[in-house]
């Protein structure tokens, strides 16, 4: 019989490794992680795991206070002798700098990518940031496994909305937008988005009279600076519609945004539970252990 996975919180992923662990049926090990005077990293794997199969896991919100530990656990752990050494990164960091928009740039999703490819064997996410990407495939070396989080959102909508209409606010939210208007069974319009900025943005959108007695649910996979939620709010109010509700995957929340996004109109806003925040009302910890069922067994 298979020893069962051991799993290990990076700083910030305890509750995520203890959803896991009851779902998987894993071990949870007991880890120090610390940081010297001078700001070095000290990390110490208590349990046992040689010949196991060891999980890290965290969201990759705030990367710089994260990176570090992970990269020292992941080789702690294969020093220690464990048989292999996967990621369950609830939110996965590094995706939005994919190509070189202006001279100079780093193109940082394939750096980051090429680094973690070293790092763990296999990588867990859910629904990450892909927009000139067509997979993970693309630029990580390692088995990949994408959790989705439309089914979780549609039946959030579908209890606490009534007669919604999904509201994509650009070409790149369209996927998750038609993803959880299929599931929920609700009309979708995808509305046309021009950035100029991290925070100049402006939205443009269609119609909607058809659509009059329906609350507006604007689905989005990632809340950071929240403009192109804020100038969407303003746009289907603008055009007559109802105070939308606000649906994020990741609720990122730079810089006061989640306050931001209210003070424009939003009538709720909420956001799936892969980065801790207020507004989480939606687990998608089933289908996070279900991908690290599937690359565990892989």
């Amino acid at each position: 019989m298979l020893a069962p996975p051991v799993v290990i919180a990076i700083p910030g992923g305890e509750r995520h490794a203890q959803r896991l662990v009851e779902r998987l049926g894993g071990e949870r090990a007991d880890v120090l992680v610390r940081q010297f005077p001078d700001g070095e990293v000290y990390v110490r794997i208590d349990s046992p795991v040689v010949d196991r199969e060891v999980v890290l896991v965290g969201g990759l919100d705030q990367p710089g206070d994260k990176l570090l530990p992970l990269l020292f656990l992941a080789a702690t752990a294969r020093d220690l002798g464990a048989k292999r050494v996967g990621l369950v990164a609830p939110y996965l960091s590094f995706m939005r700098q994919d190509a070189r928009f202006h001279p100079g740039e780093g193109v940082t999703a394939t750096y980051f990518a090429a680094l973690m490819s070293r790092t763990v064997d296999w990588l867990a996410t859910v629904d990450p940031h892909l927009h000139r990407l067509a997979s993970l495939d693309q630029i990580y070396r390692i088995p990949t496994k994408v959790a989705r989080a439309a089914p979780a959102i549609a039946a959030w909508i579908r209890r606490e909305v009534p007669r919604p209409v999904i509201v994509g606010p650009d070409a790149e939210s369209e996927q998750w937008a038609l993803a959880v208007a299929r599931d929920c069974d609700a009309p979708c319009v995808v509305l046309e988005k021009t950035r100029r900025g991290d925070r100049d943005v402006s939205v443009t959108a269609p119609q909607l009279d058809a659509h009059r007695d329906r609350t507006p649910v604007l689905v989005d996979d990632i809340i950071s600076t929240a403009r192109t939620m804020i100038e969407t709010v303003v746009a289907v109010r603008a055009a007559g519609a109802a105070a939308p509700v606000c649906v994020g995957i990741h609720g990122v929340f730079a810089d006061g945004a989640h306050a931001d996004l209210l003070a424009a109109g939003a009538a709720r806003i909420v956001t799936c539970n892969t980065i801790a925040h207020a507004s989480n009302a939606i687990e998608v910890d089933d289908a996070l252990a279900e991908a690290a069922r599937a690359m565990l067994a892989s």
